[in-house]
């Protein structure tokens, strides 16, 4: 099975049909754009796993908090105290 599942015979078309199309003077400079483009997408490939793994580790590293503490950030809903709202009209 090879790349794509294309046999060499397909290889060899696809590559005399561009030399055809394109003229022997462009298929390198095709080559090198294509070069680039790939050696760009594994670059933010690597650079995107890696931000994602060190933040993984990151998290992993920190102390789970115990159930009963608090950290000092109560925010309304978790405060059993009820607080009237405003006052409509008609009331």
């Amino acid at each position: 099975m090879s790349f794509l599942d294309i046999g060499p015979l397909e290889v060899l078309l696809i590559l005399i049909i561009a030399l055809i199309v394109f003229g022997p003077g462009k298929i390198p400079e095709i080559a090198t754009k294509l070069g680039r483009m790939v050696r760009a997408l594994r670059k933010a490939t690597f650079d995107l796993t890696t931000a994602v793994t060190k933040e993984i580790e990151s998290e992993e590293k920190k102390p789970p908090s115990q159930p009963g503490e608090n950290s000092g950030n109560k925010t309304e809903e978790s405060s059993d105290v009820v607080k009237p709202g405003p006052k409509l009209r008609g009331d």
